[in-house]
């Protein structure tokens, strides 16, 4: 399996500073994308974002054991305290939505062996929270991504934007009083607008390649 990581920062010990980390994960049986941000009373951090690839030529169980194993090592990781994964959502003939499924399933069996908190988002539903229109088109949703997390450019490839949108939709929609005081701290309510950070944009996005082993 080959992995691709678009940005990486140095990562935070388990239980360090007031924040906690937010993984959003696009499903698939031959490419999952992956983003994960930091929240925190001061703004969003961006902490990594890629993709985990499976050859396309080995069968379906092959593929699914491959990503399965790299999302658990992605999520030791991290040590996420909350994952956030796409939802279900209508697949154009039968066989498509058996594999959508499949993918769904390593997903969240994954993120529930972490005993993180396991959070189901419709694409639909994350791209109106975060540009307004849930039928926004990919290239727009990374832009906007991008613009919230202080990047010169977006994300590459649009998995990992998507992943990245799925956290981030998450954070928007997050504010009841338990939520702020377990995961963000005490005092600060979670509307996206003041979790942007407040910094100079980014240099373009890097791509750089990790193998997974």
């Amino acid at each position: 399996m080959r992995g691709e990581r678009g940005f990486s920062a140095p990562l935070p010990r388990a239980g360090a500073g007031p924040g906690a980390v937010v993984l959003g994960v696009d499903p698939g049986t031959l490419v999952v994308g992956y983003g994960a941000v930091r929240l925190a009373p001061r703004g969003l951090a961006l902490l990594c974002a890629g993709v985990l690839r499976a050859e396309r030529r080995l069968s379906a169980p092959e593929r699914l054991g491959i990503l399965g194993a790299g999302l658990e090592r992605l999520m030791a990781e991290l040590r996420p305290a909350v994952v956030v994964v796409e939802g279900a959502f209508a697949a154009r003939n039968v066989q498509s939505a058996l594999r959508i499924g499949e993918g769904r399933g390593v997903v969240l069996a994954c993120a529930a062996r972490t005993g993180a908190r396991v959070i189901e988002i419709a694409p639909a539903s994350a791209k109106k929270a975060l540009v307004g229109n849930g039928a926004a088109h990919k290239l727009q949703v990374a832009g906007m991504v991008a613009r919230l997390l202080g990047l010169a450019s977006p994300p590459e490839p649009l998995d990992a934007t998507d992943a990245l949108a799925l956290a981030l939709s998450f954070a928007l929609r997050s504010r009841e009083p338990r939520f702020d005081a377990e995961l963000v701290g005490a005092g600060s309510r979670s509307r996206l607008a003041r979790l942007a950070p407040r910094q100079k944009p980014r240099r373009s996005w890097q791509r750089a390649r990790i193998r997974l082993q």
